[in-house]
């Protein structure tokens, strides 16, 4: 079995009883940086073995773990923060698991777009989640695809492009489209400021953003193109 373990963004409270005790049974624990992950096992007592597993070795290492997983072993395959997939490594070796013949199961748990797209006040009914846009090649190209988007849509950023982004954003969609920018979620600086795209852009502008950033933004709105 291989389990797909999600840990906390922020707040340790955050872990579930179901992970801890995946954690501690499994014969294996997949770290995508064991220090950073030695620390979240050591809070837990969770006194497991921790083995590298991230996006620069994941091409070398998958076969050998899925070896020993058609061998019998259980492995739990955790990532930095939140759930491994999700703008963390863990796809490749889930698709690899599953060709196998190997059952792969996903704990429900931490991350950090849901609890952003809720917090918005913007329609979560519906949504669509963009992750990292490309830094550079390719990235107006994608842009522009989702200028017709009606659902509202998610990204991730780096703080240091934030203004950036949402100036990228106002050009395609719009600086009236209604927005949210969530930081830090679920640790002790959360914060979520919304408005228009224009109204981010000028707070943003005053006061540079820090920590670990959501955007999220309204989808085009039909309704009000037609009236």
């Amino acid at each position: 079995m291989l389990y797909i373990v999600p840990t906390p963004v922020g707040n340790m409270e955050d872990m579930t009883l179901r992970a801890i005790r995946i954690l501690k049974e499994a014969d294996l624990v997949l770290a995508e940086d064991t220090r950073t992950s030695g620390i979240l096992l050591k809070h837990f007592d969770i006194q497991n073995r921790l083995m590298s597993h991230h996006k620069f070795n994941e091409h070398g290492t998958t076969a050998s773990i899925v070896e020993r997983l058609k061998a019998g072993q259980t492995i739990a395959l955790i990532s930095d923060a939140g759930t491994p997939g999700i703008s963390d490594p863990g796809f490749f070796l889930a698709r690899e698991a599953i060709a196998a013949g190997i059952e792969v199961q996903t704990l429900p748990g931490a991350t950090a777009c849901i609890p952003a797209l809720v917090s918005s006040g913007l329609p979560c009914d519906r949504f669509c989640f963009e992750g990292f846009l490309p830094q550079k090649k390719g990235r107006q190209t994608h842009l522009e695809s989702l200028r017709e988007e009606t659902r509202t849509m998610v990204f991730y950023e780096s703080p240091y492009r934030v203004v950036k982004t949402l100036q990228q954003f106002a050009t395609i969609f719009g600086d009236d489209r209604k927005a949210s920018v969530c930081r830090e979620i679920s640790k002790v600086h959360e914060e979520s400021k919304r408005g228009t795209l224009a109204e981010l852009i000028a707070h943003f502008t005053e006061k540079a953003p820090k920590g670990e950033i959501v955007i999220v933004v309204a989808g085009k709105n039909i309704k009000k193109e037609k009236i």
